[in-house]
């Protein structure tokens, strides 16, 4: 069956051998498997810390969280009441219905809307609806925010957290050069806010790394020798680039030893401001992610 649905999560399997594999809590992508031309055995694309909870218990640390609709500590007065990335990523979604079976690809709908739990914290009106979309060697993920309300305005940020697996001192990320960013790892409040350009053609993570680029260009390279992942866009205007290295790594429970040498978190969003959904209308905000073909 080209869809799966076991006690917690939900599998999709494309004919020619790629895998997806979704939680429901979250509705977090924990592995994304496809072959490349160089090797047709699909193999992971997506890092998942071997200490990584996957019982509802905490956000997930790896795969593919949704953040919404605060991305870090929240700014934002209808957010003070939330934690660090929002709730969607900490709450079980529904499945809503398989969307395409067919030999192209196969995808599925979940759903969020507001929860007793939710609203104890965020008492707006919302839909959240999430598509993945399984081809051969691609991964389709669409986020759509729907305002239910009838007469206020939605403020939101959202952002898809992907953990790409690639060994982080040879990743490198490109195009950003030019592009204005906020370096999150300055010590200081003012350094943090303080706009930076991109001077590199190709961006590294060898050194801790917390990096937001406002308005890029959302269509991104991620390489390594012989390897390599991109990422198209839309909706999403910014890019987040992270790597915690040691330096942060090490203090994360969740993380396993080393893990920080493993991934590099490639995250398409709207994080710089907020976006505003009127009443009754509906954001949608995607990302492609494709096996490099080498």
């Amino acid at each position: 069956m080209p869809v799966q649905r076991l006690d917690n999560r939900v599998v999709l399997i494309h004919p020619k051998g790629a895998t997806a594999e979704l939680l429901l809590y979250g509705a977090t992508v924990i592995s994304w498997k496809a072959g490349s031309r160089a090797n047709s055995e699909p193999a992971e694309r997506l890092f998942l810390s071997s200490k990584a909870l996957l019982d509802g218990s905490k956000a997930v640390r790896g795969g593919i969280p949704i953040v919404f609709p605060c991305f870090g500590p929240p700014t934002h007065p209808e957010h003070s009441r939330l934690s660090q990335h929002g709730f969607a990523r900490s709450e079980s979604w529904e499945l809503d219905s398989t969307v395409t079976d067919n030999d192209d690809g196969v995808s599925v709908r979940l759903t969020l809307g507001p929860t007793p739990s939710i609203i104890a914290k965020y008492n707006r009106s919302f839909h959240l609806a999430y598509v993945v979309t399984l081809q051969e060697h691609q991964l389709s993920t669409d986020l759509h925010v729907t305002n239910t309300s009838t007469s206020d305005g939605l403020e939101f940020q959202a952002l898809f957290h992907n953990y790409v697996l690639a060994p982080a001192d040879e990743v490198l990320v490109y195009p950003l050069q030019n592009i204005m960013y906020y370096d999150k790892t300055e010590a200081t409040e003012e350094g943090r806010n303080k706009p930076k350009v991109e001077s590199r053609s190709n961006v590294d993570v060898r050194k801790f790394t917390d990096s937001v680029y406002e308005d890029a260009s959302q269509k991104y390279e991620v390489m390594w020798p012989g390897e390599g992942v991109q990422i198209r866009t839309s909706g999403l205007k910014d890019v987040v680039i992270w790597n915690p290295q040691s330096e942060a790594g090490s203090k994360m429970a969740d993380m396993e030893d080393g893990g920080w040498k493993k991934f590099v978190c490639v995250e398409p969003g709207c994080v710089r401001g907020f976006t505003n959904i009127e009443p009754g209308k509906t954001w949608v905000g995607q990302q492609v992610l494709s096996v490099v073909l080498m």
